[in-house]
């Protein structure tokens, strides 16, 4: 028996959007929780520890303000879009990124937040942006493998 659905569907672009997005997020995980808790075995009093050491070097100390400044403009933003689109529970995930990972809860955001939007509206990137994220992608995805495997 077929059951009839009301809801329509999302367009395949827009669950193509929500999959990566959902790698994204996975990849984000393990990769910054195995150094984590790398980390953790390693450091008696991991979170006292952990932030004092990315003062450590000019490197570490760009990298974490970088990522700070990121998450406040994505906070900004997933509030912003959260109270728009009537996405639930938008401080969980600001509060998330806090504990969890930045790279996890953004991620995660964005597709409840597509899941908010129109179903009917479709995704329609130029050749050009397709290309030029997927090539960023790799670059992304080979800088990470080789900071993990460092």
């Amino acid at each position: 028996m077929t059951e009839i659905s009301d809801t329509p569907q999302l367009p395949m672009s827009r669950r193509v959007l929500c999959g990566v997005y959902a790698t994204i997020a996975a990849v984000a995980f393990a990769a910054t929780w195995s150094q984590n808790l790398a980390y953790q075995n390693a450091a008696l009093d991991f979170f006292s520890s952990f932030w004092r050491e990315t003062r450590v070097t000019p490197a570490a100390r760009s990298v974490t303000i970088d990522i700070l400044m990121f998450a406040l403009a994505a906070s900004i933003l997933m509030v912003i879009e959260a109270r728009k689109h009537g996405v639930p529970y938008v401080w969980v995930y600001i509060v998330g990124g806090l504990f969890i990972g930045i790279s996890v809860t953004f991620p995660l955001f964005l597709i409840a937040r597509q899941l908010r939007l129109n179903p009917a509206e479709t995704l329609r990137l130029p050749t050009k942006d397709a290309v030029l994220l997927a090539v960023l992608a790799v670059m992304v995805l080979v800088s990470v493998i080789w900071v993990v495997t460092g």
